[in-house]
C-alpha cells in the first residue's frame, strides 16, 4: 500500500510539471497583455513567494482549497504537490484560456478548474456541492479592480471560508487590507524581497466559532 501511495504521489507529481517551460511563459504574458488589470504582474511569483505564502497552510487537515486566478499554474501546482489525496483544489479564473491551459496541462483529478469571477465563490462551491473551503488563495491585484469587487471579493470570500480557515493574499500594494479587514478575525502580515515585484503577503483567519 505504501508503495503505491508513493508511485501514485510521484506520477501526480509529474503530471503537475506539466506545461512548464516555453508554453506556460508565453500563456502568461498573453494573459497579462489582454488583461493586466486582472493579472498584476508580467512575472510569475518566485518559488520563495510561494512557499512564504503557503508555509502556514496545515495540508494533513485540507479538504478543500481554492485559488483566485490562477493564471498559468504556477501556485496551483505547488499546492497539488502537497494536498492530500481526498483532497479538492478549485481554480477560479475569468479568463477562459488560463482555465483551458489548466485542463491541458495538468492532468490530476483533483483539480477543477473554473471561468468565473471570485465574486461568485459561494455559487461555485455550492454548484459542485462542496463545502466552505479550507484555505482560499488569491493573486488579484485588488487596487486596480473596478469599484465596489474588491469589497464583494472579500465578504464573497469570508462566507466561503469554513471557521478556523484563511484567506492567503500576496499583492503589490497593501491596499487589499483595506477590504479584507472588516471580514475576517484576525490578520497576519509578511513580505518577500525575492520577488519582481517584492509583494506583501496577507494571511487573513477567520476564528473558530
Amino acid at each position: 500500500m505504501q508503495a503505491t501511495s508513493a508511485r501514485a504521489i510521484k506520477e501526480r507529481r509529474r503530471h503537475a510539471r506539466r506545461g512548464r517551460g516555453g508554453s506556460e511563459r508565453l500563456a502568461f504574458l498573453r494573459g497579462f497583455f489582454k488583461n493586466p488589470v486582472m493579472v498584476g504582474s508580467v512575472i510569475p511569483s518566485s518559488r520563495r513567494l510561494i512557499d512564504k505564502m503557503l508555509g502556514p497552510v496545515d495540508w494533513a487537515t485540507t479538504k478543500l482549497f481554492v485559488e483566485y486566478g490562477p493564471g498559468v499554474g504556477t501556485f496551483t501546482r505547488v499546492i497539488l504537490e502537497h494536498l492530500p489525496e481526498d483532497a479538492r483544489l478549485v481554480t477560479i479564473d475569468t479568463n477562459p484560456e488560463f482555465t483551458a491551459f489548466l485542463k491541458e496541462t495538468i492532468d490530476d483529478p483533483r483539480l477543477i478548474a473554473v471561468t468565473a469571477s471570485a465574486t461568485d465563490v459561494e455559487k461555485v462551491l455550492s454548484e459542485r456541492g462542496l463545502p466552505q473551503a479550507d484555505y482560499i488563495l488569491s493573486g488579484l491585484p485588488f487596487s486596480t479592480l473596478p469599484p465596489g469587487i474588491g469589497d464583494a471579493i472579500g465578504a464573497a470570500t469570508a462566507r466561503a471560508i469554513r471557521p478556523g480557515g484563511a484567506f492567503l493574499v500576496y499583492q503589490f500594494s497593501p491596499k487589499v487590507r483595506d477590504f479584507i479587514a472588516p471580514v475576517f478575525d484576525r490578520i497576519d502580515r509578511g513580505f518577500e524581497w525575492v520577488n519582481v515585484p517584492p509583494a506583501t503577503l496577507f494571511w487573513a483567519w477567520r476564528d473558530e466559532a
